[in-house]
């Protein structure tokens, strides 16, 4: 890793199985030997998708800092490589649960996390009866060559989330998601519009888990912020390099160099009724 270049393999396996770490390891291990600075896995990549039923599982969340989680911050130091994953967190306090992700350096130390904001609720992502909205907007997490945000799969077909992280600094955003195959073509166009507009990186990998009734399973693709498509693929893992100064350079273009108009939609959306939570 370069002070200017962020190198991401873009990892569409999941590892809850009994040789989960194993393969884990394994495929961090080839990643780092392949150059890569930053591994990008998909939504809840250590639990079964429980949302494919509406019963909702007791031991698919774990308090804050659990077993998933520091599973995944171990296999981030050992390979020596930063890692996007993610767990259903169970808040201590009130019960609540969510789906989170989490972001490691390669330390193996927390750089930041994400509540995913939008449920879907329907046949094979039954969501909202596994965990509940997050409640805080998106960040930007600091600690890597570039700044980076996380958008949970849905949440990017709510483009709010994407562009405020591009307002607030971020050269990248990480979208892990669990979605089907036939769906790709729906996701492409969202993703590609995100990059275009908030003149971005857009990264997103799916979730590989093809046995399911609502099977899973679709290409990772990464989106230059100028609009080109750099990769799409269904490999098991591919990486792809980001560079700031193609950042940079799609902010002063268009239509990147357009002012953000925060006060003005801050007023609009104080009309708007919330529908849900």
């Amino acid at each position: 890793m370069s002070s200017s270049t962020l190198t991401v393999a873009l990892v569409s396996d999941v590892f809850f199985s009994a040789d989960g770490l194993e393969r884990l390891d394994r495929t961090l291990a080839e990643a780092k030997s392949r150059g890569a600075d930053l591994a990008l896995l998909p939504e809840l990549p250590f639990n079964p998708w429980s949302p494919a039923e509406q019963l909702c599982v007791d031991e698919d969340a774990e308090p804050p800092g659990g077993l998933r989680h520091r599973a995944q911050a171990d296999a981030a130091r050992r390979a020596g490589l930063a890692l996007v994953g993610g767990v259903i967190v169970r808040d201590p306090a009130t019960g609540r649960r969510y789906n989170e992700a989490l972001v490691f350096n390669g330390a193996g130390r927390l750089l930041g996390s994400y509540r995913k904001l939008h449920l879907p609720d329907e046949d094979g992502f039954w969501e909202t009866r596994h965990y509940e909205h997050g409640d805080e907007p998106p960040a930007v997490i600091q600690g890597l060559a570039m700044p980076v945000g996380i958008q949970i799969c849905s949440d990017s077909h709510r483009p709010e989330g994407s562009h405020l992280l591009a307002a607030l600094g971020a050269e990248a955003i990480m979208v892990p998601r669990a979605t089907e195959p036939a769906t790709f073509d729906r996701w492409r166009g969202v993703l590609w519009a995100n990059a275009r507009t908030t003149a971005a990186y857009v990264l997103s990998v799916d979730r590989a888990e093809p046995g399911l009734r609502i099977p899973l399973g679709g290409p990772s693709i990464a989106i230059a912020p100028d609009g080109r498509v750099l990769l799409e693929t269904t490999d098991r893992l591919a990486l792809v390099t980001l560079d700031r100064a193609v950042a940079a350079d799609a902010r002063r273009a268009y239509p990147g160099y357009l002012p953000v108009r925060a006060d003005v939609y801050a007023r609009g959306w104080a009309g708007v009724t919330v529908k849900g939570n």
